[in-house]
């Protein structure tokens, strides 16, 4: 039988978590965007400016479907995986002096954009637990304690977000930054072809995740890497005398 209280209460709870990851899933992925094409516009390609993109605001980044739809399923699915992205910035590489290599500059922006914003979440998270620890309205009442929490958890997720967009943006298969830059730096044939498998990189992608559990890929090479990451930065966010 439903209770409505219980509800409320289910409700609420879904809400606060949806916005303690929506929020900082969502900056995560207009900064990271907004970085390429900053980074393009310094190389001589202009048309992310051109085109509206090198704004703050979240929603000319909108994509339906990785922004919106796939966190979502994913955060339903209870399957302890966060991602998302945004709508890709464009970017013309025959602007640059040597597309190549700006190219590889270009898509090192984007993960270096998250573990910039990974460690400003972590300077907050530790200034923020000196105050609740200094204050007494965070520890002498409920308001103070959710506010306590809800900004806590803000900064944590915000922490996880982005080293797991940090990291998995690092892997080197494209159209992902780290096969980008990959191919920015391989002679010739190399990169010839990884511009050969872009088209079908995703789904490599996608399979490697759902053959995890057999092949073990991910879980040898990625996933240790998010887990030490984000513990280190949580331990430092958590330690007395680090600022």
């Amino acid at each position: 039988m439903f209770h409505f209280d219980s509800g409320m209460a289910y409700l609420s709870e879904t809400g606060f978590q949806i916005t303690t990851v929506g929020i900082p899933l969502l900056l995560a992925v207009t900064l990271h965007e907004v970085a390429h094409g900053a980074v393009a516009d310094r190389l001589g390609d202009h048309t992310a400016r051109y085109l509206g993109r090198l704004t703050l605001n979240p929603f000319p980044h909108v994509d339906p479907f990785g922004t919106i739809l796939l966190p979502l399923m994913l955060y339903f699915s209870h399957t302890g995986l966060m991602f998302g992205y945004a709508k890709p910035v464009p970017i013309n590489p025959l602007n640059m002096a040597n597309p190549r290599r700006d190219m590889a500059i270009v898509a090192m922006a984007g993960p270096l954009s998250n573990l910039l914003q990974a460690l400003v979440y972590m300077s907050l998270l530790h200034s923020f637990l000196g105050i609740v620890m200094t204050t007494s309205w965070f520890q002498s009442g409920e308001a103070g304690e959710t506010v306590a929490r809800l900004v806590i958890t803000l900064f944590r997720m915000g922490i996880l977000v982005n080293v797991v967009l940090f990291v998995f943006n690092l892997i080197p298969l494209p159209p992902l930054d780290g096969g980008r830059v990959l191919t920015g730096f391989l002679p010739a044939g190399g990169a010839a072809f990884m511009n050969r498998i872009e088209p079908w990189g995703m789904w490599i992608l996608f399979g490697l995740i759902l053959l995890d559990p057999y092949l073990g890929v991910l879980s040898r090479l990625v996933w240790p890497e998010m887990d030490s990451l984000t513990n280190l930065l949580m331990v430092w966010a958590t330690k007395p005398g680090v600022s």
